[in-house]
């Protein structure tokens, strides 16, 4: 008797969802990502329990027919790619056609949806990964999927959630990300019957982040506008310097709208702030890259957080002296000049076409502005770490992390 055996469809799929659902925030990315690609004004996303009980996501975009919403739920089922050549062009959120097999096989699933053109929506009952019904009912335009009990048959899974607060906190960090991302839609989140977020359709970016953030947060920041059509326009906002961050949280960074975790990025917008800025303290930053399509690959991991870039190092670039751009022009000139100067990239960074991501190693000084040692020898300190903040040369001192100016 043979030892390897072909495992089941609904195995598989639970398998699979180890890769994509990793808690509540992970399915509410998908299906917020979903009512996006399908053109939705407005997304509403009710949660319960941190999502465990209920995480119901709705939307008014453009609805699915019945053959249509029951074939989303079977494994590589997308409307969103269809030929090995789109993989070298992703315009949409969505692609994999993983997300809702995978979801359904790990929860209880109920998915109504509707066009425009048909006379009663449809809706979709699943559990497990086995369909349970499929029946005419009553719904406006658009889709509303609603998980519940999410991992009841995986108790494994269920017990590594984390409490209800810090899931609702994933949650709520989610919808702000998507929120910042597409002003134009309106979202609102309620958890547990209270509203906890509600953005009206915005103009642009600084009118959400004002309804998001607030007046006293928004006359911090400074508009960022710069980079390349070819490598990556660089825009949005960063804090001004007296703002300081103990951590990154703060940070919100997107790549053609899509909502990412890119250490790359992230550390070159510390560089931008090297002179200005001691060690250990972080910018707050509503950052957006707008990167062609053929120069960025999507198609790195499940989740989608992560990114790869046909030329790391001149997007690296892109971001740090837009970042010191905006920095000068608000008068926080000093000392970025002759920082400057100490940054020389090893290579012609917009000829270099080698694929990398955040751990790219073309970018051989990104460790400088954490004051570690310089990449290129791994041995000896980048001469403008030996003090973070600058200063003049008698200032200078190895792991100094006070701020010194050229008057010291």
């Amino acid at each position: 008797m043979s030892k390897i055996r072909v495992l089941s469809d609904q195995l598989a799929n639970q398998i699979a969802a180890g890769e994509v659902v990793e808690r509540p925030a992970s399915v509410a990315k998908e299906l917020v990502e979903n009512a996006i690609d399908a053109g939705a004004r407005r997304v509403v996303v009710d949660v319960e329990a941190g999502g465990r009980r209920l995480l119901r996501i709705a939307d008014d975009g453009c609805g699915m027919t019945r053959d249509d919403a029951v074939l989303a739920f079977e494994r590589h089922a997308t409307s969103k790619i269809s030929r090995a050549e789109d993989l070298n062009a992703i315009a949409t959120l969505g692609f994999r056609g993983e997300a809702l097999a995978s979801i359904a096989s790990v929860a209880r699933v109920e998915l109504v949806t509707k066009t425009e053109e048909a006379e009663a929506a449809t809706r979709v009952l699943i559990e497990g990964g086995r369909m349970r019904d499929v029946k005419d009912a009553a719904h406006p335009k658009g889709t509303t999927i609603t998980v519940r009990d999410l991992f009841f048959n995986i108790p494994a899974r269920r017990k590594f959630l984390r409490s209800e607060a810090t899931e609702s906190f994933h949650l709520t960090n989610l919808v702000t990300h998507y929120a910042l991302a597409h002003p134009e839609i309106a979202f609102t989140l309620t958890n547990n019957g209270r509203e906890t977020l509600r953005a009206a359709p915005a103009s642009d970016l600084r009118e959400r982040a004002y309804q998001i953030f607030g007046a006293e947060f928004l006359e911090n920041l400074l508009e960022v506008e710069g980079g390349h059509t070819s490598v990556a326009l660089v825009c949005g906002f960063v804090s001004a310097p007296r703002e300081r961050r103990t951590s990154r949280d703060a940070q919100y960074l997107f790549i053609n709208g899509r909502y990412v975790r890119d250490r790359l990025v992230s550390r070159s917008l510390s560089e931008g702030y090297r002179a200005v800025l001691p060690h250990g303290v972080y910018p707050a930053a509503l950052l957006f890259l707008d990167v062609p399509l053929e120069e960025v690959d999507v198609n790195v991991h499940p989740a989608k957080t992560e990114v790869r870039f046909r030329r790391a190092a001149a997007v690296s670039d892109a971001v740090r002296e837009s970042v010191r751009a905006a920095l000068a022009s608000a008068g926080y000139a000093r000392g970025i000049e002759a920082v400057h100067e100490t940054v020389t990239p090893t290579r012609n960074a917009a000829q270099s076409t080698e694929w990398s991501g955040s751990e790219d190693s073309t970018f051989d000084m990104r460790d400088e502005a954490e004051g570690r040692y310089c990449q290129r020898t791994r041995r000896h300190p980048a001469p403008h770490s030996i003090c973070i903040a600058g200063g003049r040369a008698g200032c200078r001192q190895r792991d100094c992390r006070s701020f010194h100016t050229r008057d010291d």
